[in-house]
């Protein structure tokens, strides 16, 4: 299996644009829609993961939604448990943001949805970047 090329003039900005659209929904909820605070953050959040493994580790498409996957459950599994020192970590702005609080179903589903899309961009971005190389 060939691991793609992942580009940072592509993947950084595409991060950048995921996190400017995530930060409101954590930031300044009153000013959005409920269903945008409700849904729109994890779906944006797990997207972002996806787009940090893929430049971390290189791996093909369906690699790197599987991992991006089975850490976004790991660590919405995490939010079932309230030792001091994770709550600590969650008290970090920017960790509550990446921990979370506490377990929620749609947040798996929000996840999975968020993770499929990354991947399917990330298919349309590779074969417009590289249009002769297969990406699976």
């Amino acid at each position: 299996m060939t691991k793609p090329h992942r580009k940072l003039l592509i993947y950084l900005p595409l991060a950048a644009l995921i996190i400017a659209l995530g930060l409101p929904a954590r930031l300044v909820p009153n000013l959005l829609p409920t269903w945008y605070v409700a849904y729109a953050g994890d779906v944006l959040w797990a997207m972002l993961l996806y787009c940090v493994c893929a430049l971390l580790l290189g791996r093909s498409t369906p690699q790197t939604l599987c991992i991006a996957l089975l850490i976004a459950c790991f660590i919405e599994a995490s939010q079932l448990f309230h030792p001091p020192w994770l709550e600590q970590l969650r008290a970090i702005r920017p960790l509550a943001f990446v921990l979370g609080f506490s377990f929620l179903w749609s947040d798996i589903i929000a996840y999975v949805l968020g993770i499929v899309c990354a991947a399917l961009l990330d298919l349309l971005l590779l074969n417009a970047t590289n249009p002769t190389s297969p990406h699976q």
